[in-house]
C-alpha cells in the first residue's frame, strides 16, 4: 500500500509540476504548484513528518499561493499581452536543459542508495515534540538569530511602507 501511495503521489508531483512550467495561464500554473505542493505534503505524511506536511499545506499552499494569486491577478498578465520569444532563446532553453539532465544523470550514475535498518527507526522522529525539543535544545541560537532577523525585517518593512504626513494617493 505504501510504495503504490508513493508511486501516484510521485506521479501527481511530476505531473503538476509539468503543468506549472507549461501551463499557458499563469492562474492554472499557480493552481498546479498548489496540487504539486499537496503531492510533496503527502510524501511528508509518508516519511511520518506530519508537522513538516501541515506546515507544507498552511504556509505555502496557503498563505505564498494565496499571495502569488492576487498578484497574479492584480498584475492582469494575459497570454495576449506576452511577447514572443525569440527561437535562439527557446533553443538556448532546451540546450541548458539538457545538459543540466545530462550532469545529474552522470553524477548519480553510482548512487547505490541504502535502505533505512528498521531495527534502529525511531518512530517518533516526525513528531512536533521531538522537533520542538530539537529545536530548542539543539539549535536555539540558529531560532533566535532568525526570530530577530524577522523582527527586523518586519519592523523595516513597516517603516518602509508608513506615509509621511501630508503625503496622498494619486
Amino acid at each position: 500500500m505504501g510504495t503504490s501511495l508513493f508511486y501516484f503521489l510521485t506521479f501527481v508531483a511530476l505531473l503538476s509540476a509539468l503543468g506549472v512550467v507549461f501551463a499557458k495561464n499563469p492562474i492554472h500554473s499557480v493552481l498546479f504548484l498548489i496540487l504539486t505542493f499537496f503531492a510533496i505534503s503527502g510524501h511528508y505524511l509518508l516519511l511520518n513528518a506530519q508537522f513538516l506536511a501541515a506546515v507544507n499545506i498552511i504556509v505555502y499552499a496557503g498563505a505564498i499561493m494565496v499571495l502569488f494569486l492576487f498578484v497574479v491577478m492584480f498584475l492582469n498578465l494575459n497570454a495576449e499581452t506576452e511577447p514572443n520569444k525569440p527561437a535562439l532563446a527557446k533553443i538556448t532553453a532546451a540546450i541548458a536543459g539538457g545538459l543540466l539532465l545530462f550532469v545529474l544523470i552522470a553524477a548519480l550514475r553510482n548512487v547505490n542508495p541504502a535502505g533505512a535498518d528498521l531495527a534502529t527507526f525511531d518512530s517518533q522522529i516526525g513528531m512536533v515534540n521531538r522537533l520542538g525539543l530539537v529545536l530548542y535544545q539543539q539549535y536555539l541560537l540558529p531560532f533566535e538569530l532568525a526570530s530577530i532577523l524577522f523582527l527586523v525585517a518586519m519592523v523595516g518593512s513597516v517603516m518602509l511602507g508608513k506615509r509621511e504626513t501630508g503625503e496622498r494617493n494619486f
